[in-house]
């Protein structure tokens, strides 16, 4: 063989060994929504006997659910603003920049490292940062709360979001068309990031009149811990979301809210299902890491309290968190403890994108191979100057400093926090573990929150 056949040789065999790679090991896309005040209870297949929740059954049926899945909590009353930034830059609540302007999020991350990245949806973190964080966005509410009848939505164009326009149907609905004219798309030489934030089922509960399925409020259970009154004042009760029913709260006013909120998530299941249809039918259904997740939960009854405002399991900061894709366990549920900043975190290193400088989160994606492998150990909330709390896998300690209210749950036999211990003698000493750990945990984020003395 001549040189110069010996050289092309070389070539034409390392060309076809790298093609051979890519192909072989290519990065996966990326699908993730993200629901607004959808409680970690409203899915049929983890244990919801009344919701129907076709789509992210199917999710549970090919993934793995996180049960104990967390967002931190919030400075302000619109927990979702700190709740999406934390999620989109990987920072806790005591570091995060809720505007996303100071520090490269994730989705840039991504986009550095070779990703188309898109979104559509709900933008709750100012006008400036989707550009900074996104290549391309269409179809943006950038406001908190709206009629998704009515929503205004823009589209990014040469770096800023265009005038907003009302939406031509439910914005839900938008969203979803959307995540659909990007997944159909066959410009996709890259691997993708596509971010779809919808804003149901955040109140108000409005679905087009011919959306078929309807709950019958009387069929609705209460929830385990509905309460007609909270039984102390817990520094946020006169707060917008707590004022959406008169107190005491009536049974029969919390069915037809629970009603109505059923039906929300249903609708929102509905235009997830037809993005997965979408994705199912395109070439990246094999090579696709789907995430769905919430922003927080909301107490629709639940302790006498109707809104988010709250360091409660359900009611504000346990989320449902599903993860489907390569590597990842089908039908299987984990217990490993983990905050939404944590998602991206673990995304990047299954994707091998490099961690912007300021990212807090941990990767798990240990716990996302293996339903058995631990999260983390243990996790501190905060709800502005009204609330702090700490858990591990068993204990809850939530301490209210305006007031001097104390609560002790044990999550394992009571994971709707229905019986305070913390006044209890036996449970002195685990009452005075829970302080001294909530304290170091504190000192640990800089947090200067009154506690105890002692």
């Amino acid at each position: 063989m001549s040189h110069t056949k010996h050289i092309l040789y070389g070539l034409l065999t390392w060309l076809a060994c790298a093609s051979y790679a890519a192909a072989a090991d290519p990065k996966p896309n990326i699908l993730l929504f993200f629901a607004d005040d959808q409680r970690a209870d409203t899915i049929a297949a983890l244990g919801n006997p009344v919701i129907k929740t076709p789509s992210l059954d199917r999710l549970c049926h090919r993934g793995l659910a996180f049960t104990r899945a967390y967002m931190q909590g919030g400075f302000n009353a619109a927990t979702c603003v700190p709740s999406r930034a934390m999620l989109l830059s990987g920072q806790s609540l005591f570091h995060v920049d809720e505007q996303l302007l100071r520090d490269q999020t994730w989705p840039a991350a991504f986009g550095r490292a070779g990703y188309t990245t898109f979104m559509t949806g709900k933008w709750h973190n100012g006008e400036k940062s989707v550009p900074a964080s996104f290549q391309n966005a269409r179809s943006v509410f950038t406001g908190g709360m709206t009629n998704p009848l009515q929503a205004r939505l823009s589209h990014l164009k040469d770096g800023v979001l265009t005038k907003p326009q009302v939406a031509r149907q439910h914005a839900c609905a938008v969203f979803a068309d959307e995540a659909i004219r990007f997944l159909r798309a066959d410009h996709h030489e890259t691997p993708f990031f596509c971010y779809v934030p919808f804003d149901a089922p955040h109140d108000p509960h409005i679905v087009p009149d011919s959306f078929p399925m309807h709950y019958d409020s009387a069929a609705i259970p209460l929830p385990t811990n509905f309460l007609p009154q909270h039984p102390f004042d817990n520094g946020e009760m006169h707060i917008r979301d707590e004022e959406l029913l008169p107190r005491p709260r009536s049974p029969q006013a919390v069915r037809k809210m629970l009603a109505d909120y059923y039906r929300y998530v249903s609708y929102l299941d509905m235009q997830i299902g037809r993005v997965l249809d979408a994705l199912e039918a395109s070439p990246y259904a094999k090579n696709t890491i789907v995430v769905f997740a919430a922003d927080s939960g909301c107490a629709r009854g639940s302790h006498g309290l109707i809104g988010k405002q709250n360091l409660y399991e359900y009611d504000s900061i346990r989320v449902p968190l599903i993860v489907v894709g390569p590597g990842i366990p089908a039908g299987k549920t984990t217990e490993a403890m983990c905050y939404l900043y944590d998602v991206l975190p673990t995304l990047g290193a299954m994707c091998g994108v490099p961690a912007p400088p300021k990212s807090d989160g941990l990767d798990l994606s240990a716990a996302w191979r293996d339903p058995a492998h631990a999260g983390r150990e243990d996790l501190v909330f905060a709800y502005k100057g009204e609330q702090r709390a700490v858990a591990t896998a068993q204990w809850k300690l939530i301490w209210y400093p305006k007031v001097k209210q104390t609560q002790l749950f044990d999550l394992k036999s009571d994971p709707y926090e229905i019986h305070n211990l913390a006044e209890q003698p036996a449970f002195t000493a685990k009452k005075a573990e829970m302080f001294a750990l909530l304290k170091k945990k504190l000192a640990e984020v800089g947090d200067k929150a009154e506690l105890p003395a002692g």
